[in-house]
């Protein structure tokens, strides 16, 4: 799948748009993303932290949970926006829920003291190699 330059820098900029927005007085640990749907459409998240730590969300499923309530269904790229961003396990697993082996994930690792990023990329595939698959349980 080839995403345009253009929409991939949108992208980038959505999910560090997304930044600020973070609450997390815990960890003072923000965190962006963003998500392109099949649709074109863009939907940001950010992280959402909560005194009981295990009811905490991710940017990531922020994001994707914010398009599938507007009625997508189907991710082609994700990005995610921190001092060091990598996604959990859960959001790999809801990744893959709705995206593909080649859904796109780029991670934008940003140094504020250097004022320099890093992006790395992957598939999914390479990501989450094994993923709890729906119809392997007969769901």
């Amino acid at each position: 799948m080839i995403i345009k330059s253009a929409i991939i820098q949108k992208l980038i900029g959505a999910a560090k748009q997304a930044i600020p927005s973070a609450y997390c007085p815990y960890s003072h640990y923000p965190v962006g993303a963003a998500v392109l749907m099949g649709s074109g459409r863009i939907y940001r998240g950010c992280n959402v932290e909560n005194s009981s730590f295990g009811l905490t969300c991710c940017a990531e499923r922020v994001a994707i949970f914010n398009a599938i309530s507007q009625g997508e269904k189907e991710i082609k790229a994700l990005c995610i926006a921190a001092r060091f961003a990598k996604p959990c396990g859960a959001c790999r697993q809801v990744l893959w829920e709705f995206g593909s082996k080649d859904t796109l994930v780029l991670c934008i690792h940003l140094d504020p003291i250097r004022k320099k990023q890093r992006i790395s990329r992957a598939k999914m595939s390479h990501l989450l190699p094994q993923p709890f698959n729906p119809s392997e349980a007969g769901l």
